[in-house]
């Protein structure tokens, strides 16, 4: 993988959440592709439950101080970035306090998903996407991790299909089995209809679940790739019926050889 520009955009990355098997792939990925002298970004949400001061996160004030807006909203948007230690590697940090800034990540103390979480989604991926367009660094691959990043792909090949940043980028799905029972916000269809999305490619959103956000964003990847030694047997099928390249799941201790291969022959091909 060296000199090969890979963007890693994940809902949760360890150090700085718990580790799961998201976070933790999140963290290994990039990690493996650095040693191999590729070049890598990632980026994820700055949760409030992330300790700042702890991980040493500062504001970037040249990529912070643009607007998105969602669903006719402007939402300011704030860049910070930390290094992982002994790695070498920086994360970056999708921030805005009215999305953000609340004491969890996805969910409330009683366990119930945040009802704007279709929002917080909508503004990651168009987070992400903006702030690398500052960067003006073209990636090779995109590869995302987590339902929270899934509408990137989505969004890549849809709202910004005309920004010649991305013409080369190809986009690597994992589709784990972190899951949620029942829906997003019913109203999320409409929110991604606000930025001309069209209907056929969101039409399965009309009632927000799990996997057919993932279908989404499977329909908007270039190959996929199993991250859960099971997922749900929707998915399983739907990725079969895809004719888009898949890799099996592999175990964090066996990853690293197969990834390296179906980034270099399955997905850049």
């Amino acid at each position: 993988m060296k000199d090969k520009r890979i963007l890693y955009v994940s809902s949760e990355v360890v150090p700085y959440l718990p580790e799961t098997e998201i976070s933790s792939m999140s963290f290994e990925t990039p990690r493996m592709v650095n040693q191999q002298g590729g070049q890598i970004r990632i980026f994820m949400p700055r949760y409030g439950n992330i300790n700042e001061r702890r991980h040493q996160l500062h504001e970037v004030i040249r990529l912070s101080g643009i607007n998105l807006v969602i669903n006719d909203l402007d939402m300011p948007l704030i860049i910070k970035v930390a290094s992982i230690p002994k790695e070498r590697i920086q994360v970056y940090f999708i921030d805005n306090d009215e999305y953000f800034k609340r004491k969890a990540t996805l969910t409330d103390e009683d366990g119930k998903l945040f009802s704007d979480n279709d929002e917080r989604a909508i503004f990651f991926a168009k987070g992400v996407i903006e702030t690398v367009k500052k960067l003006n660094w073209s990636p090779d691959i995109i590869h995302i991790h987590g339902w929270l990043a899934s509408l990137l792909p989505l969004y890549l090949k849809q709202f910004y299909k005309d920004e010649p940043l991305f013409n080369e980028s190809k986009i690597v799905t994992s589709v784990y089995n972190q899951s949620f029972e029942d829906t997003l916000n019913k109203d999320m269809i409409n929110k991604i209809k606000f930025d001309n999305i069209a209907d056929e490619a969101i039409k399965v959103l009309e009632k927000p679940t799990y996997n057919n956000i993932m279908k989404v964003a499977i329909d908007n990847s270039d190959a996929l790739i199993i991250g859960s030694e099971t997922i749900p047997d929707e998915l399983s099928d739907y990725l079969k019926d895809s004719n888009k390249p898949v890799l099996d799941f592999k175990e964090k201790d066996e990853f690293a050889e197969a990834y390296t291969e179906f980034y270099n022959t399955s997905v850049l091909d």
